[in-house]
């Protein structure tokens, strides 16, 4: 079983905040033709995105599920491997509570909130 099958589960749970904008299947699509990465842990899950704006390269987290220590653990990595590419900037967008976790101990501070509306 591969890493992605083998955390289905938790990136099923992730996508549910994400108001319809993939599937899993739309997910290991773009891991598979490496427009996105997948940070497999034990039990935790990172997937990421490199966005290119025309100022500078961003590394977005794009799902981050599991447990929040195991997470902890792999952000690091991960933000040197962005940097190592040349990202100017990481972001992410999630729940409110990300704000209450080891993210703000490690400088990210709330900069927008982001609100939609069906139509």
């Amino acid at each position: 079983m591969t890493d992605i099958e083998r955390l289905r589960p938790e990136i099923e749970k992730a996508l549910k905040y994400s108001l319809n904008t993939h599937t899993f299947d739309d997910v290991a699509e773009l891991v598979q033709q490496a427009k996105m990465q997948l940070w497999p842990g034990k039990s935790s899950v990172i997937v990421t995105e490199i966005v290119l704006y025309p100022q500078h390269k961003c590394l977005n987290y794009f799902i981050a599920a599991g447990v929040m220590d195991e997470l902890a653990l792999m952000t690091p990595m991960i933000e040197s491997w962005g940097k190592g590419l040349g990202c100017a900037r990481v972001t992410l967008a999630g729940r409110k509570g990300w704000q209450r976790t080891f993210l703000a101990q490690r400088g990210y501070t709330p900069q927008w909130w982001i609100m939609s509306k069906e139509l």
